[in-house]
């Protein structure tokens, strides 16, 4: 049955394509897999690993009155053969856009998983913030609205419906200043806030932007489970520089729980740009966890975008 439906997925990714010829269409893609050792607490171990690799569709249709349908549907690739169901859904939508801003129905990450922007230097590696902070959702069955920018303002919404995840209602919100790519703006902040979203309250501060040839950027974040027994304040801050074909990264995270268990991490990296599409790179991360066997990852890899 799985590989009848992966089968199926290819099967639907490549009619679509066909189109391109006649639609607003781009086929797009990732492939990033690691050669690694791994411990998670266990003793280390060597792998290859699929990095949220992945393939989707995406593109924008007209309509009258400056309207135009908007669509997005991205599966994730797992290329290193571990998973018997080796393609999963990512974000997948379908919705509006104009002047009043844009409306997505599906699956899609929250706004506040989207508030962080740029910030996470090591997203969808073993750095990922999402190792020791909530908030980091991608949900079904959700409703997002963002509205057009005011002086460089963008508020956006996102109301996740009953019959997602653990069946309860939930919003997310926020509040963004400026670019997160930092092409139009010299500097990225937002504001966020999680109401009851996959069982937490999550509130997220994030800022980001350039001192000279150095990009640094903290998030600042406090969470509480939905039922009051779990509180955390955590923090973020990350820094790149960037000469020639090098790029230098470091990241540090600390979550501070009520409880007095203390977590934190660090991962630091290295990337070589082969080409505009193409990557060579390597990190390592520790994380030091109060009460659990401490994580270390160690890695080299590579990354081919289209």
């Amino acid at each position: 049955m799985k590989f009848t439906k992966n089968i199926l997925a290819i099967a639907v990714l490549s009619s679509l394509s066909v189109s391109a010829f006649a639609a607003d269409l781009n086929l797009y893609g990732k492939a990033n897999l690691t050669v690694q050792s791994s411990d998670d607490g266990e003793g280390s171990y060597t792998e290859v690993k699929s990095n949220a690799s992945r393939i989707g569709l995406k593109g924008t249709h007209a309509l009258e009155d400056g309207l135009e349908v908007v669509y997005k549907a991205e599966f994730q690739v797992d290329l290193d053969g571990d998973s018997d169901d080796n393609i999963t859904s990512r974000n997948q939508y379908i919705g509006l856009r104009g002047a009043f801003g844009e409306v997505l129905v599906g699956k899609n990450d929250t706004v506040l998983k989207k508030s962080q922007g740029k910030v996470d230097l090591f997203s969808d590696l073993n750095g990922d913030i999402k190792s020791l902070f909530e908030g980091e959702n991608r949900l079904s069955d959700t409703i997002t609205y963002k509205s057009p920018k005011f002086s460089g303002i963008q508020l956006g919404v996102t109301y996740i419906a009953e019959d997602s995840v653990d069946g309860e209602s939930g919003v997310s919100l926020s509040a963004v200043y400026g670019d997160a790519k930092l092409k139009k703006s010299d500097i990225y902040a937002s504001v966020a806030v999680d109401s009851e979203v996959d069982g937490y309250d999550v509130i997220r501060a994030t800022v980001q932007g350039k001192v000279a040839d150095i990009t640094l950027g903290a998030i600042l974040q406090t969470q509480e489970n939905v039922e009051g027994t779990e509180e955390m304040d955590g923090v973020v801050l990350s820094a790149k520089y960037t000469v020639n074909k090098m790029t230098y990264k470091g990241q540090f995270q600390a979550a501070n729980y009520k409880d007095g268990d203390d977590q934190t991490g660090i991962t630091v990296g290295v990337d070589y740009k082969l080409a505009k599409s193409t990557k060579l790179f390597a990190f390592y991360t520790n994380f030091d966890l109060d009460t659990q066997e401490d994580n270390e990852y160690l890695a080299v890899g590579v990354e081919y975008n289209f």
